[in-house]
């Protein structure tokens, strides 16, 4: 399978091109652009890296830029961090790459535990994460040649200690967890599925 991972450079994109391309062709899309340059809060940067890739079987993106920082900090314009990059981000990847896409292809899209259980200073990541889950099941139901749509929903993740204090009590989801989870959605059947690993 040719799969595109967006974000291949963070945490999570890093450890699941590793996986990945053990058994498959991964083409790497970042700001950095490892394979390809991408800026996900650009539909014009978007509409470039599809037209470079050519067609795909499968997307995935760890990518959401969102705002983290205490509530008297948010207004409109910090809040846009999440609405322009993780959400609209998001939802551009799909509305613009279900053009590129092969017929029966999926695109998995990153969401988190903030959705359901917020925690201080990611109010932004909140609202971002509940829309781009609302997308993925409305989405489900209306894209056409058999190409399926989920999200993966972790909360924080082993390899990112730095967000440990950010969520008292929770216990980190591991790497190979998280693997599992987009693999589930990779190569699975299910569509307009929110994963929690």
């Amino acid at each position: 399978m040719k799969i595109v991972i967006v974000g291949a450079s963070g945490t999570m994109g890093t450890y699941l091109t590793k996986s990945f391309e053990k058994e498959h062709e991964v083409i790497k899309a970042d700001r950095n652009g490892i394979d390809v340059k991408v800026d996900i809060t650009s539909p014009e940067a978007i509409e470039s890296m599809y037209k470079s890739i050519g067609d795909f079987d499968a997307l995935i993106c760890t990518a959401g830029p969102t705002f983290v920082g205490p509530w008297k900090s948010l207004n409109d314009k910090t809040f846009r961090n999440g609405v322009e990059g993780k959400m609209m981000g998001q939802i551009n990847l799909v509305l613009i790459g279900q053009h590129y896409i092969k017929p029966g292809g999926s695109f998995t899209l990153i969401t988190g535990g903030l959705t359901h259980e917020p925690q201080r200073n990611f109010a932004n990541a909140s609202a971002a994460n509940a829309a781009v889950e609302g997308f993925v099941r409305a989405a489900a139901i209306e894209l056409g040649n058999g190409i399926r749509i989920n999200a993966v929903s972790p909360t924080v993740i082993e390899n990112s200690p730095q967000y440990f204090p950010f969520f008292p009590g929770e216990i980190p989801v591991t790497m190979k967890a998280l693997e599992y989870g987009f693999r589930k959605s990779v190569f699975g059947a299910n569509t307009g599925q929110i994963i929690k690993p």
